[in-house]
């Protein structure tokens, strides 16, 4: 690929609504860098986008919707992929970079139809997510789950079958859409998953140039956060097929807050830990060992 100005980069993305927003997102800070810049789009059906029944759990959990995008990159047919940043297996695969974090929106989930507060006894919740599942049932065992799947229109459109849906407030923002109801819950209720809201940008372990490129876009105020709850996740060898969630922010001081979550598949478990830390991959070792060891969540997990 040619350097400088006047430089082709081909974006591998999914063909969501939501999925393409984000990649225009990205390609619109890549011009802001370098007005120069060429860019594509080069749409990539994931195996998440072509089951829109079975449950992710059972799909095979983190990297149903980006096993394919990266493929593209690795082949050649695209030179970065974008993603929604909480897709992504806490392992890059051997030929990639995970080269910039862009951005973060709102990290909330969001109840779509009626808000938490006013959910009647026994009120039917859908969702598509163990994680959600989990958190809301810890705070309202009554609750009754129905599964959700399909891109967000879909799932909006499904709203009035239930008494809610639950759906990122991210989405919701990046897609202009206000529904009637909709209150975004407090992550003490429902504690987001790992890198929510957030972008995540990677192109070839081997392109010195297209990495520099993207590492102008990164905001640095974001990679340390999403840092420590992916550390969080690796230390945990788990992904979207667990009921875990993580949540950091960076204070003032530069140091970051990270609280980690394990709980049991029915959320009648449910175990926090917040530290503050220097390192960020550190800290979110730190807190996912504690959670494992100390506090009993080797064995809530089923592992010896």
């Amino acid at each position: 690929m040619a350097e400088g100005t006047g430089v082709r980069i081909l974006v591998a993305t999914r063909g969501s609504p939501l999925a393409l927003w984000q990649a225009d997102r990205v390609a619109g800070l890549l011009r802001s860098a370098d007005p120069g810049i060429d860019i594509g789009i080069v749409v990539v059906a994931t195996t998440g986008d072509l089951d829109r029944t079975t449950p992710l759990e059972q799909m095979g959990g983190q990297g149903v919707f980006v096993k394919e995008v990266q493929a593209a990159v690795l082949d050649g047919r695209a030179d970065i992929a974008v993603h929604s940043a909480k897709d992504l297996p806490a392992h890059t695969p051997d030929g990639l970079l995970l080269a910039a974090i862009p951005e973060r929106g709102d990290p909330r989930d969001a109840l779509v139809g009626c808000r938490f507060a006013d959910l009647p006894e026994g009120a039917r919740v859908a969702t598509g997510s163990i994680r959600r599942r989990a958190h809301l049932a810890h705070r309202r065992p009554d609750l009754r789950f129905e599964p959700l799947r399909g891109n967000i229109a879909t799932r909006l459109a499904r709203a009035p079958d239930f008494d809610a849906i639950v759906i990122a407030q991210a989405a919701l923002d990046r897609l202009g859409l206000v529904p009637a109801v909709v209150d975004p819950l407090d992550p003490g209720i429902l504690l987001p998953q790992v890198a929510q809201a957030a972008l995540g940008v990677e192109c070839r372990a081997d392109d010195a140039t297209t990495a520099a490129l993207l590492t102008g876009i990164e905001d640095p105020a974001v990679r340390p956060a999403v840092d420590a709850e992916r550390g969080f996740l690796d230390e945990l060898g788990a992904g979207c097929d667990l009921p875990i969630a993580a949540h950091a922010r960076v204070l003032d001081d530069g140091s970051v807050e990270l609280t980690g979550a394990l709980s049991s598949f029915d959320g009648s478990t449910l175990l926090l830990e917040t530290r503050r830390g220097t390192d960020p991959e550190v800290l979110g070792r730190a807190v996912a060992r504690h959670l494992l060891d100390e506090r009993g969540g080797a064995a809530l997990l089923g592992r010896s």
